[in-house]
């Protein structure tokens, strides 16, 4: 796989699986445009900008920050060939019945509307340029409703859903758009969260960013509106 004069818009940057999903594109040559909440998160993460990589905090729930993110995208690079939709959240805990609308609309907002307001902004850009490539994060848990997790697999079913939507509407448009599923990824959060779990059994975000790599690479050219899972190997 080579990315090399290609353009990356990665969200979510600054999380741990951004990081890693930044590297896997940076090793193969692509330029990054970058997105998280802060400017000082990406700083943190990767240092500072150069010619290859480019930071564009937004607030990704409005319309105008998603648009802000394309518009930065082409003025430094001209083009957009690959959107990774990485943003997301997690909250588990509550009963279907007992969901507060706090909970319900952070995970739609951030599992969802984030996805939502960046393709509105970069998907008619790849349609004018001939072509480019969309990979979301599902979950592999959003594959059926789940005890105390309802509306985190609620959220997480609805960016699959998306994905084969937009797969059947934008393939003939030379646009593809697949998936993955992830189980746990293995995170210093998630090990402090659940201290007596075994790491060896969980997701390692760089493998998570090898698939996700593919999927956007030229060797994925046929794969359309996939849902990928992607577990640990033990």
């Amino acid at each position: 796989m080579s990315f090399a004069n290609r353009t990356v818009i990665v969200t979510g940057a600054a999380g741990n699986l951004g990081k890693a999903v930044a590297q896997a594109f940076a090793e193969q040559g692509a330029n990054l445009v970058l997105v998280d909440l802060k400017r000082d998160a990406l700083a943190a993460a990767f240092g500072a900008e150069n010619d290859r990589r480019l930071f564009a905090p937004a607030n990704l729930l409005e319309t105008a920050g998603a648009t802000s993110v394309t518009q930065a995208a082409l003025t430094r690079y001209k083009r957009i060939d690959v959107l990774c939709n990485i943003a997301g959240g997690f909250r588990m805990g509550e009963a279907v019945h007992e969901t507060s609308n706090e909970n319900w609309n952070f995970l739609f907002d951030i599992n969802t509307r984030t996805l939502l307001n960046m393709v509105r902004a970069v998907v008619p850009h790849m349609v004018a340029a001939g072509g480019g490539k969309i990979v979301n994060v599902g979950a592999f848990a959003a594959q059926k409703g789940v005890a105390q997790m309802g509306a985190y697999t609620a959220s997480k079913g609805t960016v699959i859903r998306m994905t084969e939507a937009m797969a059947a509407e934008l393939r003939d448009k030379n646009i593809n758009v697949n998936c993955v599923l992830p189980t746990i990824i293995d995170t210093p959060e998630n090990r402090a969260a659940m201290p007596k779990a075994d790491p060896a059994k969980w997701v390692a975000p760089a493998d998570l960013a090898n698939v996700i790599a593919f999927l956007a690479s030229d060797a994925a050219r046929a794969v359309h509106g996939a849902a990928v899972p992607v577990t640990s190997l033990s």
